[in-house]
């Protein structure tokens, strides 16, 4: 497989997709059509998050899936995939909707470029159960793409503001890990990005991430080889 699991769209106060840009080209070197699902954007309409995402990346050809009659037919003619951030219950439920789950994932396991950042991160999981976001609607399963064997947590933060009395995001993810032990959780700040090329896993980017299995937690650092964490666990 060929991966690119961008944590954030942004890093900091950078523009839109501005830190990511080098990652992505690099990534999609020779790729001519690439084919953008924008289904995680709620408050934005979809011509118009196409046309945002072509507007950071002029340098690609970037055509919406909302422009195509049969959205499978787009996948089957991309020379890569993108998927956008946003609300990942909603980006799910369109898939399903659309019935694009096993064409993504054929086409993927045979070596389509696959682009995601945070919701469009986090599909690449067994699950999107370690979503940050609110589930505003319900898709038919939980299950994701399960490109990877694990669950992602993309704008992973450990900081808490002060006063604020509510759970962290790692007692968070701990929740998920008492009742999935053998599940590992990786968390991605922003700005990072999980890499995967065939069987390898790298992070990229300049902030470390952790990893998140039973009560343990490891932090990771950039370009440390995470292979170890696509073997299928028990």
């Amino acid at each position: 497989m060929n991966l690119l699991m961008l944590s954030s769209s942004r890093a900091g106060d950078e523009a839109y997709l501005a830190h990511a840009k080098d990652m992505i080209a690099s990534h999609l070197t020779g790729c001519q059509r690439i084919v953008f699902i924008p289904y995680a954007g709620v408050t934005i309409d979809w011509p118009s998050y196409t046309e945002k995402v072509q507007s950071a990346l002029p340098e690609f050809n970037i055509v919406g899936i909302e422009s195509f009659d049969d959205p499978k037919l787009a996948i089957e003619q991309a020379d890569a995939v993108m998927v956008g951030g946003g609300n990942t219950f909603h980006l799910l439920h369109q898939l399903y909707s659309n019935d694009l789950i096993h064409p993504i994932q054929e086409r993927v396991e045979q070596g389509l470029p696959y682009v995601g950042w945070s919701a469009g991160s986090n599909i690449c999981g067994t699950s999107i159960c370690t979503t940050n976001d609110m589930p505003i609607i319900y898709p038919p399963s939980f299950d994701a793409l399960a490109f990877v064997p694990f669950q992602l947590n993309p704008h992973y933060s450990d900081y808490q503001p002060p006063g604020h009395n509510g759970e962290t995001r790692a007692q968070r993810i701990e929740e998920f890990c008492v009742l999935n032990p053998s599940v590992p959780v990786i968390g991605i700040k922003e700005g990072t990005a999980l890499v995967r090329k065939n069987d390898t896993l790298t992070l990229q980017g300049q902030l470390a991430g952790v990893v998140f299995k039973g009560r343990q937690q490891n932090i990771i650092q950039t370009g440390e080889d995470l292979t170890e964490y696509l073997r299928p666990y028990p």
